[in-house]
C-alpha cells in the first residue's frame, strides 16, 4: 500500500490518534465517505462518457452547425427613450489653491 512499511504505518497511527484523538472514528468515516462519493462520481462520468461515444454513431448523428444565426450573435440596438443627462466632468481640473 503506497509502499509505506510497518513502521511507518504504526507512525502514521500514531500521529493519527495524538492529532484527532476520540474524534478519529469519526474522521476515518468522513474520509471513507468521501472517497465512495469520489469514486461515484467517477464512475458516472466514465459512464456518461461511455454512453455517449455509443449514441453518437454516424448515421444517427445530427449535422453540426458551423454557425449560429445573428439575433444570437449581434444585440439589438435600441435607440435612447429620453434627453441625454449631464454627467459629471470626467476631465482633470487643476488644483484650488
Amino acid at each position: 500500500m503506497f509502499g509505506l512499511g510497518p513502521q511507518e504505518m504504526i507512525v502514521i497511527a500514531i500521529l493519527g490518534v495524538l492529532l484527532f484523538g476520540k474524534r478519529l472514528p469519526e474522521v476515518g468515516r468522513s474520509l471513507g465517505k468521501g472517497i465512495v462519493e469520489f469514486k461515484k462520481g467517477m464512475r458516472g462520468i466514465e459512464d456518461e462518457f461511455e454512453s455517449g461515444m455509443n449514441s453518437s454513431s454516424p448515421k444517427h448523428a445530427e449535422p453540426a452547425r458551423s454557425y449560429e444565426s445573428p439575433e444570437t450573435i449581434v444585440p439589438k440596438f435600441e435607440p435612447p427613450t429620453s434627453a441625454p443627462t449631464p454627467a459629471a466632468s470626467t476631465e482633470a481640473q487643476p488644483p484650488h489653491d
